[in-house]
């Protein structure tokens, strides 16, 4: 693909066992604890419990050194690992954010005594992080973010609102992109700095977002000259705009980019088994697993540059930008398969509550970690057309 994304390779075949071990405990814990699957569940199941088992089994901060609390496997093992439970819709929610992306920023990026706080928790599934990135004015211009962090006797005093900062009112803390020199016109990525911040700190207000099926996740947090010392700056002062890019290449890269609907994906199948498909719905259904099988190697190739120690942040976005797009279809082409199933998110059978969830989650596919207008601007730049 012109470059975009990196080499796609299969999958080393010692991750086999791996995805074997996987699916067993699923089956043994959903049968023990009663969860039930979820589309969007890294979004919308948030059970710390859950998080703690995978800690217990070392599947949390899988690319973490041991003297941090992690196995030090390869981004590739934990890819096999998220993928599983995705695609079985298990609720991962709680651990998603600190394990994704704040584990690996902080190994790059923070001090010791941050390193020391923070990853053997992570590791365990007791320590859960949010992201304050985007804001009111700004969205996915991080560039233009108005947060303001302002030097103070021993740190920094941070005001402005962040939006869409997803579990914040059950995390521990969280990283706050905040521009600490004045906006240059010329260069408006220079200037920026990452905080950590607890969300104990006084001057935070946490606030609501609902989510269309009435469920609590996102939030907006609005910060009032909060002070954080100087031992709370994660990396460089000035340095945010690097360090949130690769932070963004965790986000935009992994099978959450395109496996959100796939618990909806595989009862549909299910439905079309037991009472049969004509020719056309067939054909729809297998386009759909011909652009996941295809949007998957994507993700696990670039899965595969960040074990590499690659850049990944272009090929991200490629990712991104085209998996939230089939996830949206595939939850429209769910839909239009099995019109005899009503859409209801309260109901007790699994069919039309998926449904429900999928049709009420899809709009925000292409938003969250960056709309796809911008990540189109992020590939243009890649490929030297702007």
């Amino acid at each position: 693909m012109l470059g975009l994304v990196p080499e796609v390779a299969p999958l080393p075949p010692e991750t086999g066992e791996l995805r074997a071990a996987v699916r067993e405990f699923i089956v043994t814990d959903r049968a023990t604890h009663g969860w039930q699957p979820r589309v969007d569940s890294w979004i919308s199941s948030w059970d710390p419990g859950f998080s703690r088992r995978l800690g217990e089994r070392g599947w949390l901060g899988m690319t973490l050194p041991a003297e941090y609390g992690g196995p030090g496997r390869s981004y590739l093992d934990r890819f096999v690992v998220t993928e599983e439970l995705l695609a079985h819709g298990a609720p991962v929610a709680a651990h998603w954010v600190a394990d994704r992306q704040v584990a690996p920023a902080l190994l790059a990026h923070g001090t010791s005594a941050q390193r020391a706080k923070y990853l053997p928790r992570i590791a365990s599934g007791e320590c859960y992080f949010a992201i304050g990135m985007s804001e009111p004015e700004s969205g996915s211009d991080l560039a233009s973010v108005r947060t303001r962090g302002v030097r103070t006797d021993g740190g920094w005093e941070v005001t402005g609102t962040k939006v869409w900062t997803s579990g914040a009112h059950h995390s521990e803390a969280f990283f706050v992109l905040a521009r600490t020199a004045d906006l240059d016109p010329a260069h408006r990525h220079d200037g920026l700095s990452q905080f950590l911040i607890p969300f104990d700190s006084p001057g935070i207000d946490i606030r609501p977002i609902r989510l269309l099926t009435g469920q609590h996740h996102f939030n907006e947090v609005v910060l009032d000259k909060v002070f954080v010392p100087d031992d709370m700056v994660v990396g460089a002062v000035g340095n945010g705009w690097q360090q949130v890019g690769a932070e963004l290449s965790f986000e935009r890269s992994g099978p959450e980019r395109i496996l959100s609907p796939q618990p909806l994906l595989d009862a549909v199948g299910a439905r079309l088994r037991l009472r049969g498909a004509d020719d056309d719905e067939l054909r729809t259904l297998g386009g759909l697993l011909a652009d996941l099988t295809t949007l998957r190697h994507l993700s696990a190739s670039v899965a595969r540059a960040l074990s590499d120690k690659q850049p990944a942040d272009l090929s991200a976005a490629v990712v991104k930008e085209i998996g939230t797009g089939f996830e949206q279809r595939a939850v429209t082409a769910c839909a239009e398969l099995v019109p005899e199933v009503p859409a209801d998110p309260d109901s007790p059978v699994e069919l039309p509550r998926l449904l429900a969830e999928g049709l009420l989650h899809a709009p925000g596919f292409t938003l969250r970690g960056g709309t796809n207008e911008i990540l189109r601007g992020v590939i243009a730049r890649g490929l030297g057309l702007r």
